[in-house]
């Protein structure tokens, strides 16, 4: 099984219609099995054929002119989706109720529900005092577990994932039974666009690798 090195490319020849230009470590060609197996899934599996139209369909009309909210409510609409869930982060409240009003006013019902639901310290599950942020202090667990676990009860159509720390997005997207997709990427430091610390690679970020 060769690697898969699509990150070192220089060629990007996925990108075009010509036969015979791959390069040899191209999975188009050390993998032509599975990705081929692969592809039969987005033609047969009505769920995968769904997500996957309305991807490319969002993708098509919103190109470089949407918005991740305007996309997330043009996708929402192309799965009839109904009820949306939304997983918020504690701190991130303020931005997860005027996502709900943006999405209610588009006609969506939503639920929500905030890491911190169940107040359970930290403790509890075998953290340390010592390894607490606030140390000493009362902290209760993320609960990621939880809000997926509502969310389904909710019966929720999508669900959106706001600022939940990495991990905890994790399982959220494991325990949630609804298509679910991450609207608002944890970063704390860079104001929630971890990107930024890779176009700062060269600069201000060098030191820190």
């Amino acid at each position: 099984m060769e690697n898969l090195i699509c990150a070192s490319c220089k060629v990007i020849n996925c990108m075009k219609d010509a036969e015979g230009e791959d390069p040899k470590y191209c999975p188009t060609i050390t993998h032509s099995e599975e990705i081929e197996k692969s592809f039969k899934k987005y033609c047969k599996d009505p769920f995968t054929k769904k997500i996957a139209l309305a991807a490319a369909r969002v993708e098509g009309e919103g190109y470089g002119k949407w918005t991740r909210v305007k996309e997330a409510i043009e996708f929402a609409k192309k799965i009839e989706a109904k009820k949306i869930g939304i997983a918020t982060c504690v701190g991130l409240l303020k931005e997860a109720q005027v996502l709900t009003g943006i999405l209610e006013k588009n006609g969506f019902q939503v639920e929500s529900i905030c890491c911190k639901a169940g107040k359970i310290d930290k403790t509890k599950m075998g953290l340390n005092e010592d390894e607490k942020v606030r140390k000493g202090l009362f902290e209760p667990i993320c609960n990621p577990i939880a809000q997926a676990r509502l969310l389904n009860e909710a019966k929720t159509d999508l669900n959106l994932v706001v600022g939940l720390c990495i991990g905890h997005d994790i399982l959220f997207i494991k325990n949630a039974q609804a298509p679910s997709t991450v609207l608002i990427v944890k970063d704390r430091v860079l104001g929630h666009n971890p990107a930024a610390a890779i176009y700062l690679s060269h600069s201000y970020y060098q030191g820190l690798k």
